[in-house]
């Protein structure tokens, strides 16, 4: 019995050892790839020029569609910022073509774009905090510190592969439409989105129902995207939409950042694990 005790004591002498070099070394290892890590996919946020002032730099994206090419664009995006938008639309019953541009002094801010960026940065705050010279006392303190940080990223990440729903009617007031020159007509509505690596363009065109219309009218809900035959209601009128266009173009820096998300994800989640193993053994107090 005495053995077996001498044994036991021996063994958690060296987990404890081993746990010590963990939380002095490994952690600090780790939180500096982390750190690193979403250094790189913060700066995919903003793509430096390469001049001095170290501006993004602007770049160029063509809209397109493998189902229709009812609506074609140029898309103009600098970081978080659409600074540029150009869009032609046939017109479905008279084939003609829309030509409308945004005015030079209008710019539309990419709101996932932002607030994905805003979450990385808030991320590596985090883990900046914690200098190499800072000792972690307790298993708990790295998981509490992990469990933040995975936070952060997994919402930067959904802001770009989860878009906001929307009504038809916020779509019709998002103030998108001012943003033309010419404005688009009043039976057009546009919206812009992130969708996981794409830019991505919706374009209705709708139905104005007239007020002795022997229609059922339902006014439909919030959506990514509405499908013809949606109803809405605004300035007391009311809507159908009659047809529906999506286009999209790949952004790859997003496609990087989206990979440096998983990645970092990855390593927190892999330190969690280390530390609950040791857990599992006993609960360790400050030492």
């Amino acid at each position: 019995m005495a053995t077996a005790a001498a044994a036991s004591s021996a063994e958690r002498g060296v987990l404890e050892e081993e746990f010590k070099w963990l939380l002095k070394e490994e952690v600090h290892s780790v939180l500096k790839q982390l750190q690193d890590i979403l250094k790189e996919a913060s700066r995919r946020f903003t793509i430096p020029t390469g001049t001095a002032d170290g501006a993004t730099k602007q770049e160029n994206f063509v809209l397109g569609s493998s189902s229709t090419d009812q609506v074609k664009g140029v898309l103009t995006l600098q970081g978080d910022t659409l600074c540029q938008a150009e869009v032609n639309l046939k017109v479905s019953r008279t084939s003609q073509v829309l030509h409308f541009a945004f005015r030079e002094d209008k710019q539309w801010k990419m709101q996932q774009i932002q607030d994905a960026r805003n979450h990385v940065n808030q991320a590596i705050y985090l883990l900046t905090n914690r200098g190499e010279n800072y000792n972690f006392q307790t298993g708990s303190e790295v998981l509490k510190l992990m469990d933040a940080v995975m936070l952060q990223l997994t919402r930067a990440r959904n802001r770009l592969t989860t878009p906001a729903t929307m009504t038809l009617p916020e779509v019709a007031t998002s103030g998108l439409t001012k943003m033309f020159s010419p404005a688009p007509p009043s039976d057009v509505l546009l919206n812009f989105y992130v969708n996981v690596n794409k830019l991505c363009l919706l374009v209705y065109q709708l139905h104005a129902l007239q007020p002795n219309s022997t229609k059922n009218f339902r006014p439909s809900g919030s959506s990514v995207l509405h499908n013809p035959g949606a109803m809405f209601e605004l300035n007391n009128q009311r809507f159908e939409v009659s047809h529906v266009h999506k286009v999209e173009c790949i952004v790859p820096w997003l496609n990087d950042a989206l990979v440096f998300f998983t990645v970092s994800l990855q390593l927190c989640q892999q330190l969690k694990d280390k530390i609950s193993i040791f857990s599992s053994y006993w609960n360790f107090r400050p030492y």
